[in-house]
């Protein structure tokens, strides 16, 4: 079967937000939540003070509020208005993040180091205002906090360094030794297929929806199967991505696209292979390993096949990925909502078509920083991995639910 490709989501690459609301509760609205059992309140009072110093983050610097009541342990950072983004977390100095370096697999024998986002930078993302992160059920629990942490910098990692060719309208183009036209060849292990699109970048060309799902579907399979060595939770993501044998298909939510004029409304129904979604995220809110979305709203150039919007990953640093290595393998936040916004003048190229850009104000930014319905570029959502191993997940159609082991 020949992989599907979303013609709306099919671009250069991005996303954002609609404003944040404080929920009317004396808690605060951001942040890491765990609602648990008294015994798991308890454990998790235990572990996650110790999780933070162990990430470098001062107590000083973060408002713990239980609520025993309702069964609720709230974290989250202080000193960041609400307003305020995640984009330049990196650079304040109280905060002292460095850079994390990792080994990269480059083939199957050899590894490379990666300069790529800390940990320390994803958790702290997570406890900034803009967002509440939660953690029910069996996932009340420090360890499905660090494998969702986990996953998240195993995602950046994989994003940090690409260089695939963009078809320019054309099809996609695929190492015929390991896919046909999206699917993996019959007797090819799904990691194996996985894996020789980022060690043999230049034998693919492919646009950038398809481009980052395969990175999700990497990063997420690798995670369990190569980092944390987990073989039940491996197994469990295997049987979602292989279900209906295209593992690059349905990787994202089916309401994700609802802005569509042709969306087929029985889609909202359809779960993630290996996503959900996240609405309601505030404006400049981005936690690294986020898939995000541009939408061009530009009548006129979203006819253009490719340019109807740009999908993007949040990498941290004030970083998008640059699947292309066009802008030496990342964008910054203006760069990429700048790039989405000229399209409508006809930048395309932008060396070539460099005398029709348009001049950009502050207050241009601002105001494109704003959901599609108040006049911006970026959906209001954020699409982000499942909890593996520590939630029931979404049944797939046509599939049973799975059985929830592994992971703890």
């Amino acid at each position: 079967m020949t992989l599907l490709i979303r013609v709306g989501a099919f671009a250069a690459c991005f996303t954002l937000a609609s404003a944040w609301a404080k929920a009317p509760a004396p808690a605060p609205a951001f942040g890491i939540q765990f609602s648990c059992s008294p015994a798991q309140l308890q454990q998790v009072r235990t572990d996650m003070p110790r999780y933070l110093k162990d990430m470098g983050i001062g107590a000083r610097w973060v408002t713990t509020t239980i609520d025993k009541q309702r069964g609720t342990a709230i974290y989250s950072l202080k000193g960041a208005a609400s307003p305020s983004g995640t984009l330049f977390l990196r650079w304040r100095p109280e905060l002292k993040i460095e850079d994390a370096v990792i080994a990269i697999p480059v083939s199957e024998q050899a590894t490379e180091p990666v300069v790529t986002v800390s940990r320390k930078e994803i958790v702290l993302a997570l406890l900034h205002p803009g967002r509440l992160t939660r953690f029910t059920g069996r996932a009340c629990t420090v360890q499905a906090l660090t494998d969702h942490v986990g996953v998240r910098q195993n995602t950046v990692m994989w994003a940090e360094v690409l260089g695939w060719r963009w078809p320019n309208g054309g099809s996609a183009e695929w190492n015929p030794r390991f896919w046909d036209r999206g699917t993996p060849l019959p007797n090819v292990p799904v990691y194996a297929a996985l894996n020789d699109l980022f060690f043999q970048q230049s034998k693919y060309a492919i646009g950038c929806y398809t481009a980052t799902k395969m990175v999700y579907a990497q990063a997420v399979l690798d995670y369990y199967r190569r980092v944390k060595a987990d073989p039940v939770t491996t197994q469990l993501v295997l049987d979602r991505l292989l279900l209906d044998k295209e593992p690059l298909v349905d990787i994202e939510p089916g309401r994700m696209w609802s802005f569509e004029a042709d969306f087929d409304s029985e889609e909202l129904i359809r779960p993630g292979k290996l996503l959900r979604m996240r609405e309601h995220v505030a404006a400049n809110n981005f936690v690294p390993g986020d898939w995000v979305y541009f939408l061009n709203t530009d009548a006129h150039s979203y006819q253009k096949t490719g340019y109807e919007g740009s999908n993007a990953i949040y990498l941290g640093r004030n970083r998008f990925d640059d699947y292309y290595n066009d802008f030496v393998h990342h964008y910054s936040y203006k760069e990429k909502l700048g790039e989405v916004y000229q399209w409508r003048n006809g930048v395309f190229s932008r060396r070539r078509d460099y005398a029709k850009r348009e001049r950009l104000s502050p207050a241009d930014f601002d105001r494109l920083s704003a959901t599609p319905e108040q006049g911006g570029l970026l959906m209001g959502y954020r699409v982000v991995p499942y909890y593996f191993g520590f939630e029931p997940l979404p049944a797939l159609p046509g599939a049973p639910a799975p059985a929830q082991t592994g992971g703890g």
